[in-house]
Parts: structure tokens; C-alpha cells; sequence
């Protein structure tokens, strides 16, 4: 026998569709920004004749927005959503505060970070045993921050401190991060982070819990469970 529990909030549902979509939109178009020169430094300064910490092969068009090399379409699209992610991010963000997700689901308390206790429930993770309030464990709620709390506002800072006219008006973000080649290549690896967490983490996890019922739970709210598992 089955029941249902309200699981995600309507602002949760909409940011995680909204988020889901400006990354994709983002990465890829940051991959056609980066094709114009795949080269990385650290510091202020990098060019074709300065030392670079790692060079790669243009990206194929199948993995950038658009298809076809165009450095100024591809700085369009990612501008464009980068405003879309910050907004809906930081409207997030304000929600979980207020509605109290953020308290329930995600603030970790100390006795979930015992060791112990985390390495108790990284099977339970992966096989998606909530309890009957269809509360996340302590390595759902460490994932769910780290991508929450550091990759999205890093990606948002180093953005930013890549900008010339940020630079101008907040100074301190090339201190913060060592400089304009250093925030882009902080910029490069935490998009591939967050790319490979979305890959190597998240779908799998989906997957073995059960791809129906939880994006149904995205989509409606409404999670199943089962009278036992409580």
C-alpha cells in the first residue's frame, strides 16, 4: 500500500526546471565562448604567446549554442541566461529561507556530519530510502549545498569578476579571485563540476531510486511511498 507525501514546494519544482534548463543553455554557449580561445591561465593576464595550465581542442558543434562557430551569438545566448540563473537563483534562495525547505531539508546539524553517520547513508542515497517525511539524509543535503551554496554563485562571481564593467564597480571580486584568467579558470572547472555531478552523481541516482516517481515529484509535488518504509 501506497501514500503520498508533498514532497517539493512549487518554488522548488519551478527553480529546479528553470535551473535544468539555464545551465544546459549556459554550458553549452560556454563552451562556444571558450572555442574562440581554449586556452587557461592563472593571474591577470593570458594570450596566445603566455603560458597556459591547460589547452584543449575546440569543442565539437554539437556540444555549444549555437552549431556553427559564432562568438557573438554565443556570448548572446549566455549573458542572457546568466541574468535568468541569477535571478532565479537568488528568488530561490529567499524562498527556502522563508518557507522554511531550507531549515527542514537542507541545514545540516552536527550529529548528521559524523562520519560514521554519513558513510551509513550513502547506500540509502542511492537507493532513495526516505522516511516517511521524505526528508533527504546528510549526503543528500551535503550535494544538494555544495551545487546550491558553491558551484551556482561561484559560476556567478567568477562571471562576473570576468566582466570589465564589473571590474570597475566591485574591484574587490579580481582580488577575491586573483584575477580576470584565474576567475576563468575557476569559471571553466566549476561548470565542468557541476556538469559532472549532474552526470556522474544526480542521474544515477535517479535512476536506481526509481525515474518515475521522483520526476513526478518534480513535476507535481507528490511523492509515493510505500506504508513500510516508515
Amino acid at each position: 500500500m501506497t501514500r503520498s507525501i508533498y514532497r517539493h514546494r512549487l518554488p522548488t519544482r519551478l527553480w529546479h526546471w528553470l535551473n535544468a534548463v539555464s545551465v544546459i543553455i549556459l554550458f553549452m554557449s560556454g563552451l562556444m565562448i571558450f572555442n574562440a580561445h581554449p586556452r587557461l591561465y592563472w593571474g591577470q593576464y593570458g594570450a596566445n604567446f603566455d603560458k597556459a595550465w591547460l589547452e584543449l581542442e575546440r569543442f565539437p558543434g554539437w556540444m555549444t549554442i549555437p552549431t556553427d562557430y559564432s562568438l557573438s551569438d554565443g556570448r548572446l545566448w549566455h549573458f542572457a541566461f546568466a541574468w535568468v540563473l541569477s535571478f532565479a537563483l537568488t528568488f530561490n534562495l529567499v524562498a527556502m529561507v522563508w518557507n522554511g525547505h531550507f531549515w527542514k531539508d537542507i541545514a545540516l546539524s552536527l550529529k548528521e556530519l559524523h562520519p560514521r553517520r554519513i558513510v551509513q547513508v550513502v547506500v540509502d542515497t542511492f537507493r532513495a530510502r526516505h522516511g516517511s517525511d521524505g526528508r533527504y539524509n546528510v549526503v543528500q543535503k551535503l550535494a544538494y549545498s555544495l551545487v546550491l551554496f558553491v558551484l551556482l554563485p561561484g559560476m556567478i562571481l567568477t562571471g562576473l569578476t570576468m566582466s570589465p564593467g564589473m571590474n570597475a564597480a566591485w574591484p574587490w571580486l579580481l582580488e577575491i579571485f586573483g584575477g580576470r584568467q584565474s576567475a576563468r579558470s575557476l569559471h571553466f572547472i566549476m561548470a565542468w563540476g557541476l556538469m559532472l555531478f549532474f552526470i556522474a552523481v544526480h542521474m544515477p541516482a535517479l535512476l536506481l531510486a526509481g525515474p518515475v516517481n521522483h520526476i513526478r515529484s518534480m513535476i507535481t509535488g507528490w511523492y509515493q511511498t510505500k506504508e513500510d518504509e516508515a
